[in-house]
């Protein structure tokens, strides 16, 4: 048993879990904590990448918990409820994109644009997005959409087609949702809420895709690793979406959008000055 790998896959879990919803870019922040605690040596670069987006899971199962409430009224409602069929269409019209593109795009996107500078680039780019969106949104008139039942299907495409951003890493799926959708018209809560529940068909999928398709590569030995970054997921994640949902309802995104800008910046500086061995 080598309990430092193991130590390893409970910190990847941890920052999985903790940056999944927030809009600063989990993939790019699992990059980044691969890079700098050399799981890719430990584990194998095609095997940290499965691992990465398997462990995603672990974070949309707390929303799933969260949420339980709702998502069962929708099943049940399915069949004659039509505030549930309008929820379920609009988050299956919301996922499809994603579903298109990332079979088009992924693997080239992951062959060359899973590095550290470019999560470190689009960190930054992102980061001076997310401060125009907030500063727009505050001068703007009320917003369109209150509430995610207040959605129509086009709102729903509009905001999935603008997830599909999140493909280069460290553009962040939540942000690129949540902040999508303010400049579509929804409020704050309401974009924040949406991402969410889009969450859970794509991040699933992709995780029973990936696990799928790199079967191969995994024995039965990985599943105690597996379970450790998916434990410790779900656990981060589950506190960081009770914290951001009431946190939104009286705060923007302009923090994250600094530390955003920070971190990006401080990754290229130590990455010139040699200071931290990022690995490209």
């Amino acid at each position: 048993m080598d309990i430092l790998l193991y130590l390893k896959a409970a910190l990847m879990g941890v920052v999985e879990g903790l940056t999944e919803f927030l809009p600063i870019s989990s993939t790019g922040h699992l990059i980044l904590a691969g890079s700098l605690l050399s799981f890719d040596e430990a584990v194998g670069a095609d095997k940290v990448k499965v691992f990465d987006i398997a462990i995603q899971t672990g974070a949309i199962f707390a929303v799933v918990l969260i949420y339980w409430q709702r998502l069962l009224d929708t099943l049940v409602g399915l069949g004659s409820e039509p505030r549930a069929q309008r929820f379920a269409l609009n988050v299956s019209i919301g996922f499809a994109p994603a579903v298109v593109l990332g079979l088009v795009l992924g693997a080239a996107i992951k062959a060359h644009l899973f590095t550290p500078t470019v999560v470190a680039s689009t960190f930054i780019i992102g980061g001076f997005i997310i401060l125009w969106v907030e500063r727009w949104h505050l001068t703007a008139s009320a917003a369109r959409i209150v509430e995610v039942d207040d959605m129509s299907p086009m709102d729903a495409l509009k905001v999935g087609l603008l997830q599909c951003l999140a493909l280069v890493p460290g553009t962040s799926r939540s942000g690129a949702s949540i902040i999508g959708g303010m400049v579509m018209g929804l409020s704050r809560k309401a974009a924040t809420e949406f991402s969410f529940f889009l969450g859970i068909p794509t991040l699933m999928g992709a995780g029973a895709y990936s696990l799928y398709k790199e079967r191969d590569l995994l024995t039965s030995a990985d599943i105690p690793l597996f379970g450790i970054g998916l434990l410790l997921s779900f656990i981060s994640a589950w506190i960081c979406v009770r914290w951001l949902i009431t946190y939104v309802s009286t705060h923007d995104f302009k923090p994250f959008a600094w530390y955003r800008i920070a971190f990006g910046v401080l990754i290229l500086a130590t990455n010139y000055l040699g200071w931290i061995s990022w690995t490209d």
